[in-house]
């Protein structure tokens, strides 16, 4: 039962052809991610725009309670507006959330694990002191210059045009080789994009609490109720409550002092209250228990 609640989040990754599904999985992977057809979150991958397909898997998604993210994959294709590719992508996410409803993420996915051979950095070196034109993809790989056109053709299809600016650029400014991966995994937004997989994946870590204290409970043994009543056990289903609510949006007071710890159960209570689906209905409840559980072990 241990095993079931602690085990890492299952993520299943769709996407249109063209969109680069199988990049993005490929990047969650090496970022150490569980991904998989049956998993528990679906991350949507898309680029450019969320088509009717699209939005039908994330109403079907809504329908079955499956948490998605999206992923605005391709970000630096996103065009050329106010701050560059990916401060525009970051604004169409910001669109693309308002219109679906489902938290949306740029995401470069091409950079996140990229492996660079030393012929690739040798002919880095010679774009860093002798740029070539990156005005389209033909252009750089069909125009004059020292690197040959198919060595420029595997860097295309390795960094792309973005790619390829950001690393020559950082290698004339005085970066070592061995540091082009770490920027090239920044630039692609993994991070963000784990951060945010975290995040939506908090509802079913929470379920899974709550059916294996279920399990625990059919027992009947007085044993396990002395664990189900124990302070760490409460204030473990409670800090997995928090982790929803917060992924939701909502601030919990992290206060240690006993106000604190009254505040907090006060306001939860009246929570629970009000208009909640019935997960917010039970995460409130958890607070609101570990809470005055916290204040009477003061």
């Amino acid at each position: 039962m241990s095993a079931r609640v602690s085990a890492p989040v299952g993520i299943a990754v769709r996407g249109r052809p063209g969109v680069g599904a199988a990049t993005v999985a490929d990047a969650l992977r090496a970022a150490g991610m569980v991904v998989s057809d049956a998993g528990e979150v679906v991350v949507l991958v898309i680029a450019e725009v969320c088509k009717p397909e699209d939005l039908a898997l994330l109403a079907e998604l809504r329908r079955a309670g499956v948490p998605g993210l999206i992923v605005f994959n391709k970000a630096d294709l996103a065009g050329s507006g106010p701050g560059g590719p990916m401060a525009t992508a970051q604004r169409r996410a910001v669109e693309l959330r308002a219109l679906t409803g489902v938290p949306v993420v740029p995401m470069v996915a091409l950079l996140a694990a990229v492996t660079l051979p030393a012929e690739l950095i040798s002919a880095l070196r010679t774009l860093a002191v002798q740029p070539a034109d990156l005005t389209s993809a033909d252009a750089f790989v069909a125009g004059e210059h020292p690197v040959p056109h198919a060595l420029r053709a595997r860097l295309l299809a390795t960094l792309d045009r973005f790619g390829v600016a950001h690393a020559s650029l950082a290698l004339s400014r005085g970066a070592e080789a061995d540091e082009l991966p770490a920027l090239l995994r920044r630039l692609s937004g993994v991070e963000d994009v784990l951060a945010a997989l975290r995040d939506v994946a908090a509802p079913v870590r929470y379920r899974r609490v709550r059916a294996a204290l279920a399990e625990l409970r059919a027992l009947g043994r007085d044993d396990v109720a002395r664990f189900l009543a124990a302070d760490d056990t409460v204030i473990a289903v409670m800090a997995a409550a928090v982790d929803v609510v917060q992924a939701h949006g909502l601030v919990v007071d992290p206060g240690t002092r006993p106000e604190a710890h009254v505040r907090r159960a006060r306001h939860w209570r009246n929570y629970g209250r009000g208009p909640v689906d019935a997960l917010h209905r039970s995460c409130s409840a958890d607070i609101v228990r570990g809470s005055l559980r916290l204040l009477g072990g003061r």
